[in-house]
């Protein structure tokens, strides 16, 4: 059998039989191995130009490429050969300076690269070593990057607080008061000046010993140069020695020292804020007092507004069945109650009887009634009980309206009660014809029940208990003198009652006059031969009391007698001797030693009443005209209110 014809495996055929004709292109596949052999061919060839040279030590190469096409590939930045050719150094033998544009941006970068991992590995290693390195060590840097924290934040916050206060103190609103002889008052006599000018000074010194070692607090310890403070004024620095000086500052003309105080109320003195319980009594005649005392001396509404913020404060201290207030409040509660000690929960006559003039005077200013409406119950209430011989008992329960223990006295525990009866119907401009008549009667009973004469010619004012009289007569009672003359005009036995009021300070004076020190005691009795003379321990210290110089003041400008000066002149020079120290005064703790101890503590009272007394005892009856003024129980001068015509 004959083999057909050799044809290609491949041929194909159309429908028809008919042979397809040979392909005229390459397949794809035969098109791509093309395309890889001519890219391996370039790419050894562009691998020649570029590694070849450094494979044989040749320094460079010339391309002499020239034109658009060469400036584009290899673009002339470095040096040129002579021919014109660009000279392509070596990477391990580049001159500084003459590298390309993208080479030199790639070594930025890396550098920076290297920098950045360079300062986290170090700051790891801070922190490793941190963690493994001392403990007390890695405490303290923690502590001290706190306290630098804390510091800054404590600097940016007193830096803001300084701000605010610097606008309080620059915003001064002074209003009309119609302040009558609040300064002056200059004696025309050399040595009354010379005298008045010593208790100037006495002032200034008190003051700077106070602002230098106590500024802010309560009083002063003025050799231990710290601050002090007794439990009347409940936990706070409350300032009581600023508060309480601001009105003698004034009326003495010492107007820098009166800024310094009046600043401090503007920006530190925020009675809502005061901790703990405070003594109603105390509050009012210190701090109400003396800021209104101060409103109404200078007209500063910052005072005005200050003392509404506590007479607020006081308010809930009313609130009891009788209306009779309790001796003790806590200033954010409002809470209130009784001294333990005072018979059975009582409240104390003194204490609630002495806050007529001050809230009577608030409602004045304010034009707010409740204040006066507070004070005028508890009057009418002690109007209508029953007083047993027409005496007022030092104690009465609040709740029950009863009175406590049979105990009376112009003392401790009585004594304001009857000075705001005389000096009400003094503020009212005599129109209070209830406390008139409550005064006139209480002394009346006072005089017959109480007065007690000595063989010696004393007369002295006893404490009634319990139906019998103690022959005693304590320091505090010694302003009765002054009572009673300064009362002495409104009535039907005027003479008698201005010679009353001359022994009883006579009686004071001779307490002082029998000490060794010249100083009076806390009280005095009248035992067998011993007239006037403090006769137990507890009796005999002085706590820079001012009682008896308020009598000689009064009894001066009632009666113009000499001696009262005189015997002023000898407290004052008392009290340089034995109270004055080196950052302020002093109480001493027997006034019969000739060499007393210290107590130590700068009384705020002093500054408040014992100095401005004083000064007052030495100026023209111009100062403080007593027409226009009265003083409440902590000398802080508050304005008759004129009678509507």
């Amino acid at each position: 059998m004959a083999a057909g014809p050799i044809l290609p495996t491949h041929q194909r055929y159309n429908a028809n039989g008919i042979p397809i004709l040979a392909r005229q292109t390459l397949r794809l596949r035969e098109k791509y191995i093309i395309l890889l052999i001519f890219a391996t061919f370039g790419t050894f060839c562009f691998g020649a130009v570029l590694f070849i040279p450094d494979k044989v030590g040749l320094e460079n190469v010339n391309l002499n490429i020239r034109g658009d096409v060469g400036d584009v590939v290899f673009p002339q930045i470095g040096d040129l050969n002579p021919d014109g050719g660009f000279v392509a150094h070596k990477h391990m033998d580049v001159k500084p300076g003459i590298d390309d544009f993208h080479r030199l941006q790639d070594e930025k970068n890396l550098q920076g690269k290297i920098a950045l991992e360079m300062a986290q590995q170090k700051a790891l290693k801070e922190a490793q070593g941190a963690l493994v390195g001392d403990p007390d060590q890695v405490l303290n840097d923690i502590q001290q990057n706190k306290q630098q924290f804390i510091q800054v934040q404590k600097e940016e916050e007193i830096k803001k607080v300084a701000e605010e206060k610097q606008k309080v103190v620059e915003n001064v609103e002074i209003h009309e008061v119609g302040a009558i002889g609040v300064t002056g008052g200059e004696p025309s006599d050399p040595e009354t000046k010379e005298r008045r000018d010593k208790v100037r000074e006495m002032m200034i010194h008190a003051w700077k010993g106070y602002y230098d070692y106590a500024w802010g607090e309560n009083e002063l310890k003025p050799i231990s140069k710290v601050g002090h403070s007794a439990s009347i004024f409940g936990r706070s620095r409350m300032g009581a020695t600023i508060i309480d000086g601001l009105d003698t500052l004034y009326i003495m003309g010492l107007m820098e020292q009166f800024k310094q105080g009046r600043d401090w109320v503007a920006t530190e003195f925020k009675f809502e804020s005061q901790a703990g319980d405070v003594s109603v009594f105390e509050v009012n005649i210190r701090f109400l007092g003396g800021l209104l005392s101060a409103y109404a001396v200078s007209g500063d509404a910052i005072f005005k507004d200050k003392a509404v913020e506590v007479g607020n404060k006081l308010l809930p201290a009313f609130n009891t069945p009788t209306g009779i207030p309790m001796a003790m409040v806590n200033v954010r509660s409002g809470s209130s109650h009784n001294w333990g000690w005072a018979s059975g929960g009582s409240s104390i006559l003194a204490e609630f009887g002495s806050m007529h003039l001050e809230f009577v005077y608030l409602s004045q200013i304010t034009g707010n009634p409740v204040y006066k409406e507070k004070v005028q119950k508890v009057r009418d209430f002690l109007d209508q009980i029953d007083k047993p011989n027409g005496l007022y008992y030092n104690y009465i329960n609040p709740k029950t309206g009863k009175w406590g223990n049979q105990h009376a006295c112009v003392g401790a525990l009585g004594d304001s009660f009857y000075e705001y009866l005389l000096k009400s119907w003094i503020q009212s401009d005599h129109t209070d014809n209830q406390a008139k008549k409550m005064y006139y009667d209480s002394i009346e009973a006072i005089e017959k029940r109480l007065k007690q004469e000595t063989p010696g010619g004393l007369t002295y004012i006893g404490e009634y208990r319990s139906g019998r009289i103690e022959r005693k007569m304590d320091h505090l009672a010694c302003f009765s003198g002054g009572m009673f003359a300064l009362g002495a005009a409104g009535s039907d036995k005027e003479e008698h009652y201005l010679d009353l009021g001359a022994k009883l300070t006579a009686t004071c004076h001779q307490s002082y006059a029998n000490t060794a020190t010249k100083l009076g005691p806390e009280a005095f009795r009248f035992d067998g031969t011993v007239e006037a003379v403090a006769t137990r321990n507890n009796e005999k210290y002085y706590i820079l009391r001012p009682e008896t110089f308020e009598s000689y003041f009064v009894l001066w400008r009632m009666t113009k007698d000499q001696k009262y000066r005189e015997w002023g002149w000898e407290a004052v020079q008392a009290l340089e001797k034995y109270c004055r120290v080196e950052h302020g005064y002093s109480g001493v703790r027997d006034v019969t030693n000739p060499r007393p101890q210290h107590d130590d503590v700068q009384q705020s009272f002093f500054l408040a009443e014992t100095l401005k007394y004083l000064y007052l005892l030495f100026s023209d009856d111009s100062l403080i005209p007593l027409d226009h003024w009265i003083m409440n129980t902590e000398a802080h001068p508050l304005p008759v209110i004129p009678k509507k015509s």
